[in-house]
């Protein structure tokens, strides 16, 4: 056994990803090939291999492979990430080709390597120079998560660049593996072929129009005059999507063209797809290996790589890898679609035997430098290179960071005189998703909740986002609509259930907190008209924010008797469906997670709190205990719930994607117990939740701009959701408010210090 190199002694431990044997294409034979390079150089390296699966079902993959990646399914592409974290590789390759990855341009990739923490390489088959919006899209996206990107061509580096802006130092070059073979004369092996006696020129790979066969087949008269045993061998199976499409028309056509042109008894077509030894044996009982591509942008070709190894004398179009991997005398190279010049090189080179047979020992030569046993060893250095610069966590301590003063500067720049806008790309507003009334009622309860602020610009805001709320109410429907465009007009009849609880719940802190009293009588008459939609709702966080909604109101009015029968109904429903749910280990509401999870004990444990409901009050505490055990990290940092989880039937919730609304439901269900309870240590948990803002959490980094009060919209597994949409801003305000009103009440908002390294 051979060791690792010392400098590459660190990477035992790699997922694999791209097409796999015994699917039939050279990305397929590409992904074989290295994995069995890698493991037949460095026998203890584990390679996970995630073949991509264009037909599930259809393949009959060996052991190699660990999991297959339906390709059309997104889903799939998330389990996976999920399954390579697990797994506990230390570096992701990617063999990235388009066409072999679902979404608009192959995006669905882009979400597995969003969530993977893993330093990510890919190596990249095919090199766009004018790409589309969306492959440049993805491109980006791929290039500006990758340590390092491996082209097989000078020429892709330089179009990588040029187009992409690329960063030169994260560029690779290394060129494609051949296999090693010992150089033999075609002579002897012509015969298992039923060769004997016939100059063979040969073409292999997928038939498809862009292989410039017809060129070849046109040039045949003149090849065949000047050397009547020519022979031209076209290998290869059509390509399965050609096939899907048309059948085998493509081939009939050039068999007639063959015919057309006289040399039908001079060109043999090989309908078969050949594994790797037997392509070797064809490509060394040929006298010469003809590449008469038309694309002249391909930055790759196993193939004549192949050709090249095995020391064949070569005719070929100049495409990139041609010009490229031919240079110095290494073949000989002709014009796109010029018959004439294939005919005159392919005729000098069977007609030259001395020429010929120099030119293949060049090649040769050159494929020594070129065996998978060297693509091997540069892989595993560019490997060890992307564990080596993996991105540096920032190491201030979240936990010495002060809460944050409320500051409504970015609210008002999500905002205008219609209300607040639903999205931004970074931190400019995204007019195209126009609003929600989500937003706007939350937008409502903090201009309601946040204490320093100058009178007339609450009293501008409270009239703006109560304006939008009033307009929402549909009274035909009796429900408040949700989604509204940039140009006002309203994009349903109804909103959700959530989103009408949740507009409760913002008339609610709206007719208890709002200054001047103005505003509180507005919100306790719209309340009035509007709250019996609440006794419909079924959905348990609907149901959630209605009873927030409700204890407000009967904190502004005690006598307030639907709010009452509201808490009433609704937390011995929530009570309900815990027994339903509940299995040991799960003492929670629904069989699933979802988003927003601390609103439901918050909910109950504020109910709990109005009506003197000793057992409103216990289950808060018991579900709040468990959803809190569960979004604890290792380190002991918050850890949200992310998004991935949601969903999942008695399933541990997953880390990504996190979001600011988790932390701040945490936060104020908190507040909610420790008002409950008088128990301190609600209020270490309430700040342990809003350091998540703050760069205590899995990351390190912090999601606030504290100059402005923006919020970033969540971690991902590598980084920020750069975006500072309005539920994320909102997040983080109301939880400052939260914080500082708790820090009021309890004394010391931070208490014993917390563990947050």
């Amino acid at each position: 056994m051979k060791p690792l190199p010392s400098q590459h002694s660190s990477v035992g431990h790699i997922a694999l990803i791209g097409n796999f044997l015994p699917r039939k294409c050279g990305i397929a034979t590409f992904t074989t090939d290295i994995r069995a390079a890698l493991k037949q150089r460095y026998p203890d390296l584990r390679v996970d291999v995630y073949a991509m699966d264009d037909f599930p079902g259809r393949y009959a993959y060996p052991p190699e492979v660990t999991g297959t990646i339906a390709q059309q399914e997104r889903g799939a592409y998330l389990a996976a990430a999920r399954e390579i974290e697990a797994s506990g590789a230390q570096v992701l390759w990617i063999q990235h080709e388009y066409g072999i990855y679902g979404g608009a341009a192959g995006e669905h990739l882009i979400a597995l390597i969003d969530r993977v923490t893993i330093p990510v390489i890919a190596t990249l088959h095919t090199i766009l120079e004018h790409p589309s919006e969306d492959e440049r899209r993805v491109m980006e996206a791929l290039l500006r998560r990758c340590s390092k990107v491996i082209v097989m061509a000078e020429k892709g580096r330089e179009i990588l660049k040029r187009v992409h802006g690329a960063d030169d130092r994260a560029i690779v070059t290394i060129p494609h593996g051949v296999p090693d073979r010992t150089f033999v004369e075609p002579e002897t092996m012509k015969a298992r072929f039923g060769w004997e006696g016939r100059k063979v020129i040969l073409t292999f790979g997928l038939l498809a129009p862009n292989k410039g066969i017809e060129t070849l087949i046109a040039a045949m008269p003149d090849i065949v005059a000047a050397e009547p045993s020519a022979l031209y061998v076209v290998l290869g199976a059509t390509h399965p999507n050609l096939v899907a499409h048309e059948g085998e028309l493509y081939r009939d056509r050039l068999k007639a063209l063959a015919t057309e042109k006289g040399v039908a008894d001079h060109v043999d077509f090989v309908d078969a797809f050949v594994d790797q030894e037997a392509l070797l044996d064809y490509l060394q009982a040929a006298d010469i290996y003809a590449t008469p591509y038309s694309n002249p942008a391909q930055i790759t070709s196993g193939t004549l790589s192949y050709a090249v190894g095995v020391g064949k004398a070569v005719v070929s179009t100049p495409y990139v890898h041609a010009t490229e991997i031919l240079a110095d005398h290494h073949g000989v190279l002709v014009g796109f679609g010029d018959s004439g010049g294939v005919a005159r090189g392919i005729r000098r080179l069977l007609t030259g035997g001395a020429e010929r047979q120099a030119l293949s020992h060049r090649a040769y030569a050159l494929g020594r430098t070129m065996l998978w046993s060297r693509f091997a060893e540069r892989t595993m250095a560019v490997l060890g290179d992307a564990l080596t610069i993996r991105p540096r966590r920032l190491t201030k301590r979240a936990a010495a960071l002060a809460p944050l003063e409320p500051d409504i500067s970015a609210v008002e720049r999500m905002s205008d005189t219609t209300g607040m806008l639903q999205h931004s790309i970074y931190s400019v507003p995204d007019r195209n998703h126009g609003y929600c009334i989500d937003d706007n009622a939350r937008a409502l309860i903090l201009m309601c909740r946040i204490e320093k602020l100058d009178p007339v610009v609450r009293d501008k805001w409270i009239g703006i986002y109560a304006s939008f709320i009033q307009f929402a109410w549909n009274p035909e429907k009796q429900r408040f609509r949700n989604f509204m465009k940039f140009d006002r007009s309203w994009s349903e009849e109804e909103g959700s259930e959530d989103s009408n609880g949740r507009t409760l719940w913002a008339l609610g802190v709206a007719a208890n907190c709002a200054t001047p009293r103005k505003h509180r009588d507005w919100a306790r008459s719209l309340y009035d008209a509007t709250a019996t939609l609440a006794l419909q709702l079924r959905s348990p966080r609907a149901m959630a924010f209605a009873m927030l909604g409700a204890t407000e109101m009967l904190t502004a009015h005690p006598g307030h008797s639907l709010s009452r029968e509201m808490l009433t109904r609704f937390g011995e429903e929530l009570i309900s469906l815990l027994d339903k749910a509940r299995r040991p280990e799960w003492s929670w509401f629904e069989i699933v997670l979802a988003y927003d999870n601390a609103r439901l004990p918050e909910a109950l444990l504020r109910a709990g709190k109005a009506l003197e409901r000793a057992d409103f009050i216990a289950t808060g505490i018991e579900t709040l205990e468990w959803i809190r055990e569960r979004q604890i990290s290792p380190e002991g940092r918050f850890r949200a719930v992310g998004t991935e989880s949601f969903g999942r039937a008695y399933a541990e919730p997953l880390p990504f994607d996190q979001q600011p609304l988790e932390a701040q439901a945490m936060v104020d269900a908190c507040d909610a117990a420790f008002a409950a309870t008088g128990d301190r240590r609600w209020v270490e948990e309430a700040m342990r939740a809003y350091r998540w803002y703050l760069g205590a959490n899995d990351l390190e980094v912090p999601l606030v701009t504290a100059q402005d009060g923006g919020c970033f919209d969540g971690l991902m597994p590598t980084g920020l959701n750069r975006n500072q949409g309005a539920e994320s801003i909102l997040a983080l305000q109301l939880a400052s408010c939260t914080i500082s009103a708790l820090s009021k009440v309890a004394g010391n908002v931070a208490g014993p210090e917390i563990a947050v390294a």
